[in-house]
């Protein structure tokens, strides 16, 4: 076993390494960039060595730094995490060239399975089905089309590199392939510098069944079983579970055969995972499943794996690296249960899932599983901690396992509501509602099931009177506890003559709030709003509603949802009134990577404007109404949240105008 390795990765990831190299005796090193100097995974590593500007090009994707830290700070191998430089052989050679150990795959088995295309055509000879489509090298938008015609609409453009999404568009009608192939070649040269693509059929009921694998220095391969990752916006998983709900021992046999077959072919080492489609249109077969790729990684998903067979799979990946042979046969592999990993993201789920950055003010997970379950949280981050622009916006993975589907999902739902977070807009609630949701419960989920149910999913409804007078009385401190040693903190609502009393003002969404907070003889409080809101009474003896106050701002959590309000400062000037109405802000921070309409254009409600690059995701920026542009950003600018990107003739000057 090792004595030392280095973590050439950041936040969840590198925090799970660390916790299982702990725990076998292994030291670790972490690198940083200038935003994760104070980081959780840095805390963590028995030392940490800086290694550039905050931008990855800068930082995590400099292998020549990463061998660099390795090499200065004694460590015998490198631990790539997912994400990043994990996929690329490249690095790989650099690393071995060094004389340094690559936990993981060797750089031929990567390159193997790196290219979508190149990967299906050598499934095809290993007798692993692929897919009916166009995997080939000619890249003519004539050709690509042609095929598209020939394999039949509707059609997934897909990037021959890379995974999650990006570089992906599903094409309904030959009229919106030139458009998706070309958003599709951004995507993918923006994410893996790489813009070839390959064209499938898009399967009308796809379920996304993927199989961990696991091989050795010595010929063995074994799978650990299946995960469902059919949960997926934006081509992106949500929720993960093991094992597959329906699987029948048919497919499962046939599917596992096939995984570890497509290892052998290659050779593998370490942890892998074999990416499936299923046609789930007439139910789970043995015939209508199709390899689609090989994440020739550790998954983020595989906490999942890691509960029902009772494995370590990191300390697996160290064991192997180091020159040991599989820790288990086969046959020594058994599932038990189930669990379920749901992803916690700084997203806006109800605006189409935007990427949210913001501080992490206040950040609470459930301290135990309810009855007969298990419960892990996966995270990289700490209250106090910022979600930056730079770095994909996961705060935790919260996993949970149980005897059976039924009780981890009601374990789920469970911990969700009693997740906490304030200060960035996080998608709990969504994964809340998708865990209730009656297919999703019943095991019917494939990959276009929260599409169909989305706008249920992500709507959140206003506050109701009790949760607005709770955020009053939050914001006031009205109920917070005196010191223990004050006498005098006893007596929160004694006053001479009057009921003590406090006005407060809040801001909801575009509502503005008026209230009055007063505390009883008794230590009862009673808030009363203004019209159009009733008086409310709130009965619970000097204690704080279950709320989190951060700075000019107050969450109240329901469940699963934070309700956040602002606390305007009544000593702050206020801002000029219709300032934002004849302008469009950007919803995250970004780079504008196309600009499609330009000052003087007369523009119409939902008519694209420009193309937003936020985390190497491509985000449509439409007119949020009629109007004439006075001003839009210009193609190449780098914008932060709330930047303006248009600017509006105001009505009466484009009134004028129309009239010369």
């Amino acid at each position: 076993m090792f004595s030392k390795i280095l973590i050439a990765n950041r936040g969840e990831i590198a925090c799970r390494v660390m916790r299982t190299a702990r725990k076998l005796g292994v030291h670790t090193v972490a690198v940083y960039s200038d935003a994760d100097a104070k980081s959780l995974h840095v805390e963590m590593a028995d030392e940490a060595v800086h290694i550039g500007p905050s931008p990855v090009g800068e930082s995590y994707l400099r292998g020549d730094k990463i061998v660099a830290a390795a090499l200065a700070t004694g460590a015998q191998a490198i631990h790539p995490g997912y994400g990043f430089l994990s996929e690329n052989p490249d690095f790989v050679d650099q690393v071995v060239a060094a004389g340094l150990v690559f936990i993981g795959p060797s750089a031929a088995s990567i390159r193997a399975m790196g290219l979508k295309d190149a990967a299906k055509r050598l499934m095809e000879k290993a007798g692993v089905p692929v897919v009916p489509g166009y995997h080939g090298e000619a890249q003519e938008i004539v050709l690509l089309a042609s095929k598209a015609r020939e394999i039949g609409y509707p059609v997934l453009i897909k990037a021959r590199a890379g995974g999650g999404g990006k570089g992906m568009r599903r094409v309904e009608h030959p009229d919106e392939f030139s458009e998706a192939l070309s958003s599709a070649r951004r995507e993918a040269k923006a994410a893996f510098g790489d813009d070839r693509v390959l064209v499938e059929k898009y399967v009308d009921k796809p379920r996304h069944i993927e199989v961990q694998v696991f091989g050795d220095n010595f010929g063995n391969a074994v799978h650990l079983y299946e995960r469902d990752c059919s949960a997926q916006r934006r081509h992106q998983k949500v929720i993960e579970e093991a094992p597959a709900p329906g699987m029948t021992p048919a497919l499962r046999k046939a599917m596992t055969e096939a995984a570890v077959k497509a290892a052998k072919a290659i050779d593998y080492s370490g942890a892998g995972t074999i990416e499936f489609i299923v046609d789930a249109s007439q139910g789970l077969k043995a015939d209508r499943f199709w390899f689609m790729e090989m994440n020739t990684r550790l998954q983020v998903e595989h906490p999942v794996t890691e509960m029902v067979t009772g494995t370590d799979l990191v300390e697996w990946q160290l064991r192997v690296a180091s020159g040991e042979k599989l820790p288990k046969t086969q046959s020594e592999i058994t599932l038990s249960g189930h669990a379920f990993e749901a992803r916690i993201y700084a997203e806006d789920a109800a605006k189409g899932f935007l990427p949210a950055t913001g501080t992490l003010h206040h950040l609470k997970f459930p301290d135990t599983a309810p009855q007969e379950a298990q419960m892990r949280v996966e995270t990289g981050v700490r209250a106090g901690d910022a979600i930056s622009p730079f770095y994909d916006p996961m705060i935790a993975k919260l996993v949970v396992h149980s005897k059976d589907r039924a009780m981890a999902l009601g374990a789920l739902r469970d911990a969700l509501t009693r997740t906490e977070v304030a200060g960035s807009t996080v998608n709990t609630a969504f994964l809340a509602a998708l865990a209730a949701d009656a297919d999703f419960a019943a095991g019917d989920v494939d990959t276009a099931l929260i599409g169909r149910h989305q706008q249920a999913l992500t709507a959140i409804p206003a506050p109701g009177d009790e949760t607005i007078a709770a955020a009053a009385l939050a914001a006031t401190d009205a109920g917070a506890p005196g010191p223990a040693a004050d006498p005098w903190s006893v007596l929160s609502g004694y006053a001479h003559f009057h009921t003590l009393a406090r006005r407060i003002r809040l801001r909801h969404g575009e509502e503005n709030i008026l209230a009055r907070v007063s505390v009883r003889p008794d230590g009862r409080f009673q808030v009363a709003l203004e019209a159009p809101h009733d008086a409310v009474n709130t009965h619970d003896l000097r204690t704080m509603p279950h709320a989190a106050r951060w700075p000019g701002h107050v969450t109240v959590f329901e469940g699963a949802v934070g309700y956040t309000f602002t606390v305007p400062d009544p000593l702050a000037r206020a801002d000029e009134a219709g300032a934002a109405a004849g302008s469009l802000r950007a919803p995250m921070p970004g780079l504008v990577k196309l600009v499609r309409a330009a000052a003087g254009d007369a523009v119409i409600k939902g008519q694209p404007l420009l193309i937003l690059e936020a985390m190497k995701m491509e985000h449509t920026i439409a007119a949020p109404h009629d109007g004439v542009i006075a001003e839009i950003a210009a193609e190449g600018a780098q914008v932060s949240d709330g930047t303006v990107l248009v600017r509006f003739v105001e009505e009466q000057d484009a009134s004028a105008a129309a009239s010369r």
